[in-house]
Order: structure tokens, then sequence, then C-alpha cells
């Protein structure tokens, strides 16, 4: 008993920082593993009821309806976790004036989207479910500023009980829906009621703070919160161009079936980009509190970052060699089409995962407007090249467009964030790539007899991470012990 006392206390209290971040990187890690995965499996299988054309309608529909969020958070949520933990007493006041801006946006822009979309696409199936897909965004943009508040009280539990509930229900609701009816909309009604009951379960848990929200609702915060949120929100604009704008200009350009092979080679691409955040989540409010701390606070950014992109290399590395295995893996021959694509965004985790750290530093800091620049760089960069390499290249042109614009917009970051990283993140980069290296070979010497290629993944996952051990990598170590 004594033992699952304790294990409870560790999982459920705030009791240090060391503790805090490891108890919500725990819970932040099952939330998207288990999350992740529910939705993978209805992702799959949708793509193979629906067949390339109606699985790149929903995709097309999707990534319209998705700059609704963006426009209508504006970086709202990030600016709500930072300030909740910087000031708990105004915690209730910061909800309430957030979720207004946010209601408000949110009514302007699905009013808008839906006036323009009739204007970007003819295609009879997207205008069908835009209605719907719009719903849906709006209650995921809903539930992500509530989920922000669970995270600046750093309770991660919550949010991972709700994510958890939120994937299980449009699990359940798209395998019931798609065998009665193998459409699109049907796909999209699944995905709207489940993500509007998540919304519903994150009201009930965090009631407490939805107390008196006409009472706590504070005009006088209104300019503080769109000031300072809006340059971090260009930040997020330049996400959904780098994944929405490439479905979007495809289809305008080429066809509903690439569009389909896009999406489909895209979407284990954004499973993966989750895995930097299991460590930047839970350790925003922490860097938050400590940037007058400049000797705690860069020690840890530089140890995290060097943490991520000795993680980002495997799985780069993985993605290049085993797209084609992995794409007919998880949906058949039918989307094989997709494997290029698949492999050119992999090379994307080079640069996405170490970024999200720089990019959580520059806002903690409040240097928010130095992400104006790097919004700039990567929106218009994208949208540039892709007119330029779409029309001969189709989707593998889009997907150079990305890699290009990834690279050179967080050149832009780094060189900003540069006082924070520090000589040591310079230095020793020779065990690494030894490690990377060894895998590879492995890879390759694997490819050339018949193994299953999740065998070959955690095969070379294995030599990698044992390259490291034998090399003495210092950030296996170093990352156990950021928060003593």
């Amino acid at each position: 008993m004594e033992i699952i006392g304790k294990i409870k206390s560790f999982l459920l209290e705030n009791q240090s920082i060391r503790q805090t971040v490891a108890k919500n990187t725990f819970w932040l890690s099952l939330s998207q593993f288990v999350g992740r995965l529910l939705r993978a499996a209805v992702v799959i299988y949708a793509a193979r009821m629906l067949g390339a054309e109606s699985w790149g309608a929903f995709s097309y529909a999707l990534g319209l309806a998705a700059f609704l969020t963006i426009f209508a958070d504006i970086g709202i949520a990030g600016l709500i976790t930072r300030e909740a933990s910087r000031h708990p007493e105004l915690r209730q006041k910061y909800l309430a004036t957030a979720l207004g801006i946010k209601i408000a946006m949110l009514g302007a822009g699905i009013g808008i989207f839906l006036y323009i979309a009739p204007r970007i696409t003819s295609v009879t199936e997207v205008l069908v479910i835009f209605p719907v897909i719009a719903l849906l965004t709006a209650f995921d943009s809903l539930r992500d500023l509530t989920t922000s508040l669970a995270r600046a009280i750093e309770k991660l539990e919550l949010e991972a009980a709700v994510n958890i509930f939120t994937n299980l229900a449009i699990m359940i609701l798209g395998f019931t829906f798609l065998s009665v009816n193998s459409t699109s909309k049907s796909l999209a009604t699944a995905y709207v009621i489940g993500s509007g009951m998540g919304l519903l379960a994150m009201i009930f848990t965090l009631r407490e703070y939805f107390r008196g929200l006409i009472k706590n609702f504070t005009y006088s915060l209104i300019k503080p919160i769109l000031t300072s949120a809006w340059p971090f929100g260009l930040m997020g604009l330049m996400g959904a161009f780098m994944i929405n704008t490439d479905l979007i200009m495809i289809g305008l350009m080429r066809s509903i079936g690439e569009v389909g092979y896009y999406s489909a080679a895209q979407r284990p691409i954004q499973l993966l980009y989750i895995l930097p955040g299991l460590l930047a989540v839970p350790l925003f409010p922490v860097m938050s509190r400590l940037v007058g701390e400049p000797e705690r606070f860069k020690p840890i950014f530089n140890k995290v970052l060097r943490f991520t992109i000795v993680g980002a290399l495997p799985v780069a590395l993985g993605g290049i060699l085993l797209g084609k295995e992995i794409m007919l893996l998880l949906y058949g021959s039918e989307y094989l089409a997709g494997a290029p694509v698949f492999q050119i965004l992999s090379i994307t985790m080079l640069v996405t995962f170490p970024s999200l750290i720089v990019g959580n530093a520059i806002f903690a800091n409040n240097k928010e407007r130095d992400l104006i620049y790097y919004a700039i760089i990567g929106a218009g960069g994208n949208l540039l090249l892709d007119l330029v390499l779409i029309p001969k290249y189709g989707m593998v042109g889009s997907s150079w467009a990305t890699v290009i614009t990834q690279i050179i917009s967080n050149a832009y970051a780094w060189y900003r964030m540069r006082s924070f990283i520090g000589s040591g993140l310079l230095q020793g980069w020779w065990r690494p790539i030894l490690a990377a290296l060894a895998m590879i070979l492995f890879v390759l010497a694997v490819k050339t007899v018949s193994v299953p290629v999740l065998v070959t993944i955690i095969a070379a996952a294995a030599v990698y991470l044992a390259m490291l051990i034998l090399l003495k990598e210092s950030s296996l170590k170093s990352i156990v012990s950021v928060f003593r």
C-alpha cells in the first residue's frame, strides 16, 4: 500500500520542479501516445474505406478549415499558459476574457470561411462537408484554450484523461459511422461529435475556473492579451501554412487524388511531431518562471535542446530509409504513390524537433515579436515555393517547398536565440553522428533480406541507442539531471 501511495503521489501531486516535469511528461506521453494511436486507427481505416479521392476531399476541407483555428487563436492559448502560470490569482479573469475573445473570433472566422470556401474550390464533396469541418475546428480550438489552463496549473493528468476520452469517442464514432455509410461526411460527423464531447469533458474537469465567466470577463485584459499573443500566433500561422497550404495548393493546381496521397503521407509525420512536445509542453511553465534566472534557464534550455536533436536523428533517417515500407504497412499499395512525400517530409523532423524548444524559449522570454519575421519567412516562403514547384513537380515539389522553408525560417529563429545556445551544444557531435551512421548501415543491410518493417524499426532504434550508450553521449545522462 505504501508503494501504491508513493506512485499515486508522484503521478497526481506537484512536489518539485524535477518531479512535476517528470510527472507531466509521463501524462503527456501517455495522452499523446494513446490519443494519437486511437486517432491513427480511425485515420488509417478511413483512408482505406474512402479511397484516395474521398480521403483527399476530407483532408482538403480540413486543411481549409484549419485556418479558422489559427486566426481565432492568434497565440491566445500559449499566452494563457504563460500568464496563468505566473499569476495564479488572475487565472479565472484570463480564462474568461480569452474565451470571450476566441468565441467572437471563431464566429467571425466561420462566417468568412463559409463565404470564401465556394470561391476557393468547386469540388462538391468538399463543399458539402465544409460546414461540419468548420464546426469541428471550432470545438478543437475551444478545447485547446481550456487545455492551456490545465498546462498552466501543471496538471497534465487532466489533459491526458480528456484527450484520451476525446480520441476514443472519435475512433468509436468513426468506425461506427463509416461502417454504416462510407462517405467523407460520415467521417466528418463522427469527428465533430467526438470533439464536442471532449470540449464538454474539459469544461467539466476544470469547472471551478469556469464559474462566473461573465463576472470575470475583464475588458482591460483584452488589449494586453491581443498585443502579447499575436506574435506567437504568427508562429502557429506559419505551422498552419506548412501543413495546410500544401494541401490547398495541391488541390488547386493538381488534383484531389494527389491531396489524398499527400495527406496520407503527412499524417504519420504529424504524429511524430508530438515527440519533442513531450518535453517542451511540461517545460514551458517552468521556463516562463525561470526567465529572470539565466543561470538556471540556460543549462535547462541547452540540455533539452541537444536531447531533442539527438532524438530527431534516428526518426528522420528512419523515415527517409523506410518510407516506402511504412506507407505500404499503414495504407496498402493504393497509397504507395505518397511514399516519396513521406521520405522528403521526414527531413523536416531534423528542424522541427529543436525548433519547438527554441520557439517556446523565445515566447517564455517575452521576445514573441522576434517570431514575426520567423512566421513571415515560413508562411510566405512556403506559399511562394509551392507556386513555383507544384505545377511541375506536384506533391513532391510541395514536400521540398516545406523542407526548404522550414530550414530557412528556423535558421532565423536559431539566430535570434543565439544568446541561449551555449558552447556545450556545439561540442561532441561526432557521437550521435557515428551512432546514426551505424543505424543507417544496419537498416541498409536488413533491407537486403525479408524482415518485417516494424521489426526493422525496433532493431534500428536499439542499435542507435546502444551506440549512444557505448560512446557515452552526454545528453542521455544530462537529461536525467536537468531538474536536480
